[in-house]
């Protein structure tokens, strides 16, 4: 990757952990941890991957992108925010009565393209999108995040049986592998291991990726990219709170708001990343 287009790509994955940390400061809860692990990998597909356009929201032909683990939704709110779909001040107003961002992604929001959030489902709605492209001859692509503790979900797997049966080559389904759930770690909660050989028995394509390493995230969608006939698993190695120090690898942070001392000190981090990368 060209070394200026992964600088603008770090720091704008950077202002998408701010919005994050700004969401659920405001909202006093939601789910930090899963959504700073996302970051990149929402970062690239939105900045360097799909077919969208902010000011046409509902484009025909454009990718589709469905957050299957819905609780995340601050990630995809920020990231859609740093797109251009709506201003980012209303990030201050996640989780309030009446305000346009709620607790899950909700499709009335300009840029979400499935309401989200009972797990399992989200992947189920993905392959429906991604059959309709099909059986309609359209070019769009279907991308859909999933947890790796949402994956102990049976609906999960058959989304996957289907999406293979249908060949639904133009879905990409990410695993956000960070080894955490709201319960703990998923090696003692209900193991989903070993998931690549998983999905590949399913008869899915799988990929593994760094998923904070944008050279490593950009090798893997262009591989899932060449694959013909048959669905791509893309699971990607992350780190639960990635990008605020005190957040990272803790199972706290699942579901847990920062305080104000903890907001300032999550700040001042991500500030001091990002004047680090602007430098």
């Amino acid at each position: 990757m060209d070394d200026t287009i992964k600088k603008n790509l770090q720091k704008t994955a950077c202002k998408v952990r701010m919005g994050v940390i700004e969401g659920t400061f405001n909202a006093k809860s939601g789910h930090p941890g899963g959504s700073l692990s996302i970051a990149d990998t929402l970062t690239y597909l939105y900045f360097a991957k799909m077919n969208i356009d902010p000011k046409n929201p509902e484009m025909e032909d454009r990718d589709r992108f469905v957050l299957s683990k819905g609780h995340t939704a601050p990630a995809l709110y920020s990231v859609l925010a740093q797109r251009g779909f709506f201003p980012e001040e209303e990030l201050k107003s996640l989780r309030h009565i009446g305000a346009m961002l709620q607790g899950h992604p909700c499709i009335h929001t300009p840029g979400v393209d499935m309401s989200s959030g009972s797990l399992g489902q989200g992947i189920s709605a993905a392959c429906g999108m991604a059959l309709a492209g099909k059986i309609d001859s359209k070019p769009y692509k279907v991308y859909a995040i999933l947890g790796d503790g949402e994956i102990e979900e049976g609906q999960v797997w058959e989304a996957a049986m289907f999406a293979a049966h249908y060949q639904l080559d133009n879905l990409v389904a990410i695993v956000d592998n960070n080894g955490l759930q709201i319960d703990g770690p998923i090696t003692e909660v209900c193991s989903p291991e070993p998931i690549t050989d998983k999905f590949a028995a399913f008869g899915w394509h799988v990929i593994t990726m760094d998923a904070h390493d944008f050279d490593d995230i950009e090798r893997a969608f262009n591989e899932a990219e060449k694959i013909s006939g048959k669905p791509v698993a893309i699971i990607q190695k992350s780190v639960k709170g990635k990008g605020v120090s005190f957040m990272e690898n803790q199972v706290s942070w699942h579901g847990s708001a920062p305080n104000k001392e903890q907001y300032d000190t999550a700040m001042a981090e991500l500030n001091a990343q990002l004047k680090e990368l602007e430098g």
